[in-house]
């Protein structure tokens, strides 16, 4: 947990206060093994009454927050921008390394004797680093949409989504989106172009729903006036919208387990899990006899 200090600062008392607080909020998501984005640390601010919603606030914070860490008030590693990542080659020192690395990594895809199979899109980039454990431990693939998807990507898509079907599977999408105007239009923008591309895929809508809204109160904003949906999404819900940001990250987990469980025949799972490990044991016994081979 580093909270190293690069520049002396004297805080008012009121900035004090704002760095505790963030720091028992991130105490919260690091006893569950995650980090926070700047927004969604700003959300839990407003969710839980101690600032405003709106853009001073959360530039105000942000600077508290920038500041808190370089006076090594706030732990370096608890805050995390997710859409700007180095990228670059795995190394190795020799072969047996790679064959250890291999045993650990070496999976099977668990939904390949499954009558369903289930992806989760979401919305936003941001939003990849709450859900990608939680589809990783259930071997399901996840896409983040960065809004409406590309026309290239969604024929794409649709080509693999038809090859499971030709395998005899049913594919559904789990769409989670903020709720405004444009974030709903834009599950039934994915349902309408994969079934031009000739897709049987189900669309279903995971969040963030209208009853969520009302269950989990996330803070609102206003509606875009300029979104040419604002009219008719305005007619049905006022003038308000919801972030999926909004929502704890728990609750995404949460939403997206009991849905993929309840699609999953566990009989059938645990004959993959049997094979996996079978296969695992043999490349360990590779890597231990590296050498002698």
């Amino acid at each position: 947990m580093p909270k190293i200090a690069y520049e002396p600062k004297n805080f008012r008392k009121g900035t004090l206060l704002t760095i505790a607080i963030a720091n028992g909020i991130i105490e919260e998501y690091q006893a569950e093994g995650m980090k926070l984005t700047l927004r969604q640390l700003y959300y839990q601010f407003v969710a839980r009454g101690k600032i405003e919603n709106n853009p001073k606030q959360y530039k105000r914070l942000g600077v508290a927050i920038s500041d808190g860490r370089l006076a090594g008030h706030i732990d370096w590693d608890a805050i995390e921008d997710r859409t700007r990542n180095l990228l670059g080659n795995t190394n190795w020192d020799g072969p047996s390394d790679i064959l250890q690395a291999t045993v650990d990594s070496f999976r099977m895809d668990h939904w390949s004797n499954q009558a369903d199979r289930i992806e989760v899109w979401i919305e936003k980039e941001a939003l990849i680093g709450v859900i990608a454990r939680v589809c990783q431990n259930l071997d399901v693939d996840y896409f983040a949409c960065k809004g409406y998807v590309s026309q290239s990507e969604m024929w794409r898509t649709a080509m693999r989504l038809r090859g499971y079907e030709d395998r005899g599977q049913n594919t559904t999408i789990l769409h989670l989106g903020d709720h405004d105007p444009s974030g709903i239009d834009m599950t039934r923008d994915i349902e309408e172009r994969l079934r031009l591309f000739g897709c049987e895929t189900s669309i279903e809508r995971l969040a963030l729903n209208w009853n969520q809204v009302q269950e989990y109160k996330p803070p609102p904003n206003p509606t875009k006036l300029k979104d040419s949906r604002a009219r008719d999404y305005m007619a049905k819900y006022g003038n308000e919208s919801w972030e999926l940001d909004a929502l704890e990250p728990k609750v995404l987990r949460n939403l997206i387990t009991d849905r993929v469980l309840a699609a999953r025949d566990k009989s059938l799972y645990n004959e993959v899990l049997a094979r996996q490990a079978e296969h695992r044991d043999t490349l360990s016994n590779v890597a231990r006899n590296w050498r002698k081979l």
